[in-house]
């Protein structure tokens, strides 16, 4: 599931707090970035209509039904397919190119390579 960058400024409003109202959503979004409630209704709507977000009653209560893990995994896949062949080694070596790790960085990434073999 693709989510654009106004689709995922709601869903980090729902990864944060919770099962949210539409209204609570607007006013969260009104204040931070300046939206109207008109527009975050609209990108709720599109949310609801990909099944990002499930829509409940009373209040318009609104539910994140896909993980921050999974859209990451979904947009790095994307990304990995895109940009670097399908290959992430690639993407690693782009991402640190030129950077010193420090050892607890280091210590956490021979720990996530581990866990994957």
């Amino acid at each position: 599931m693709k989510l654009f960058d106004s689709e995922l400024k709601v869903m980090e409003v729902l990864w944060s707090r919770g099962d949210t109202t539409a209204k609570e959503i607007s006013n969260i979004l009104a204040a931070s970035i300046g939206w109207n409630m008109n527009t975050t209704y609209t990108v709720i709507k599109k949310c609801v209509a990909k099944g990002a977000i499930e829509r409940r009653e009373p209040n318009f209560l609104c539910r994140a039904r896909i993980s921050k893990e999974e859209v990451r995994a979904e947009e790095a896949g994307q990304l990995v397919a895109k940009l670097f062949d399908g290959e992430p080694e690639l993407l690693f070596a782009s991402l640190l190119g030129g950077k010193t790790l420090s050892k607890e960085q280091i210590a956490r990434l021979r720990d996530w390579i581990d866990r994957q073999e």
